[in-house]
């Protein structure tokens, strides 16, 4: 199980977007980066196509996953992630935690 899923808002810890937050579009687990929207844009030159017009684009660029920590379910700040089992028997189900707060992530 992953600590950083799509979907989970985070915080970036370094580099030039440091304190922003953004919610999470896509991770690539085999790189150890993931896609924040609206963190991290750079510019690219975008060659004309049928259906696009020339120019520069802006777009996410992916970070690196040290560079990330999960927002606190209650207060938004940087947590760490842990792991526990809710339920028991068949019923059990491993979950995400904010370590900070105890609070649940979901996601």
């Amino acid at each position: 199980m992953q600590k950083i899923k799509k979907g989970d808002k985070v915080v970036v810890l370094a580099g030039k977007d440091k304190g922003r937050t953004g919610t999470v579009t896509q991770v690539m687990p085999k790189d150890d980066r993931a896609v924040v929207s609206g963190v991290n844009m750079v510019k690219r030159h975008q060659k004309q196509s049928a259906s696009q017009e020339a120019g520069i684009v802006s777009k996410e660029a992916p970070i690196h996953l040290s560079n990330l920590s999960v927002a606190d379910p209650k207060d938004g700040k940087p947590t760490r992630v842990g792991f526990k089992v809710v339920g028991e028997g068949e019923n059990a189900k491993k979950v995400r935690f904010a370590k900070r707060s105890g609070e649940q992530i979901d996601g």
